[in-house]
């Protein structure tokens, strides 16, 4: 039996090999983008409670009304925005699922949606599986700021989305108020719809602020504003998501939705949920919580010879090594892998067509021990 494959050029994710590599050599992951520290430990344990307690059937497609109350809460409390409950929040299998969902609530045959290199390698196949085009943008090489300029030649009739990322992986730049007044204009003049990828929106450093295109009042109504539970409560394997958009938009998202995984996990919806309404302070420590890791890495990068600027939100850090080696970025994480024992990511696989750049990125949500540990091996290595 033939297959034509639907995603020819699409083979294992590069975290995943990452990841194998580093198990096989016994390597610290700084690859993949997940903590080597617990859940807080009530977060856990309210998740027992509710398994225990019965909590174990379909909740409603929608999403547990407990959780979706607690995400209007934090989302007013943070940034001023009224989303409503029952019309304009659902809760995904992380933000993969509402990012495939919203894509392929919008896209179809000849379709073309604007994304901007590094992009998340998630985004291209999904607008390949809807019928569409990804039209790749790069950032701008020094800061990885959008050339707005660019974007307005990029749009064609067939422009149906832009897809925007901030605090943005892999970069860790953030987006700013002026972006957004951009990015409104824009997509008002042309009736484009924004997908806003805002997994990492509480890990913001450096004293700025996480601008929500949920808060912006010429994006409001035409986007997907989309954000995951994995990142803030340290529990990427948990795959808890949710999206916010406007209530004629959410009902062409849920009826997607539905045919996609239909719900998701009922007692982690409620373990959440309690969390988050008992412990609000818990996101709102997170800038402080990360910075503080992302400073002592960064300083230990710097005394080993690589070159960086500390990044402003996620906890990723992009870091140049071309004072340390002249090998292409690939060969130079399997080298820091295998040699040093200390995995990372090369930047180009975010790319369609990558820049002549060498650069990597690294993942700082780790124990402080880690951190030191992974440090030392780099130094004794490059010394």
């Amino acid at each position: 039996m033939k297959i034509v494959s639907k995603l020819p050029d699409v083979g294992t994710t590069i975290f995943s090999v990452m990841s194998n590599m580093a198990t096989d050599y016994d390597a610290i992951n700084l690859s993949q983008g997940y903590p080597d520290f617990g859940v807080p430990t009530e977060l856990a344990e309210r998740l027992n409670h509710y398994t225990v307690s019965g909590y174990n059937q379909y909740p409603p497609m929608h999403g547990v009304a407990y959780l979706r109350e607690q995400i209007a809460r934090k989302v007013n409390d943070l940034y001023a925005v009224s989303a409503d409950v029952n019309s304009e929040i659902t809760i995904t299998s992380g933000a993969t699922e509402a990012l495939f969902v919203a894509i392929n609530t919008l896209v179809g045959n000849g379709d073309e949606v604007i994304v901007f290199d590094p992009a998340f390698d998630s985004y291209d196949p999904a607008i390949k599986l809807a019928g569409g085009k990804a039209i790749h943008i790069p950032l701008s090489s020094r800061n990885f700021n959008i050339d707005w300029e660019r974007v307005r030649e990029t749009i064609t009739p067939r422009t149906k989305a832009i897809i925007i990322n901030s605090p943005h992986n892999p970069t860790g730049s953030v987006i700013s108020s002026t972006d957004l007044d951009e990015l409104a204009e824009l997509a008002c003049a042309k009736d484009i719809v924004v997908i806003s990828d805002e997994v990492y929106e509480h890990m913001v450093f450096d004293g700025r602020q996480q601008h929500t295109i949920a808060a912006h009042p010429g994006l409001r109504d035409r986007s997907f504003v989309i954000s995951s539970f994995g990142k803030t409560y340290h529990a990427t394997g948990w795959k808890v998501g949710y999206c916010i958009a406007a209530p004629a938009l959410t009902e062409e998202f849920r009826k997607v939705h539905q045919f996609v995984t239909f719900t998701t996990h009922t007692p982690t919806q409620w373990a959440i949920a309690d969390y988050m309404d008992h412990h609000p302070e818990h996101h709102k420590s997170l800038p402080a919580f990360y910075q503080a890791k992302r400073d002592q890495f960064a300083q230990a990068l710097a005394e080993v010879g690589f070159g960086l600027v500390p990044s402003k939100g996620t906890y990723f850090q992009l870091a140049t090594y071309d004072a340390l080696s002249d090998l292409p970025d690939k060969e130079f994480v399997t080298l820091l892998t295998q040699k040093v024992r200390v995995a990372a990511i090369p930047v180009s696989v975010f790319y369609d067509v990558p820049p002549e750049i060498r650069l990597v990125r690294f993942c700082f949500a780790k124990e402080n021990g880690t951190l030191i540990e992974a440090a030392r091996r780099l130094q004794s290595h490059f010394s």
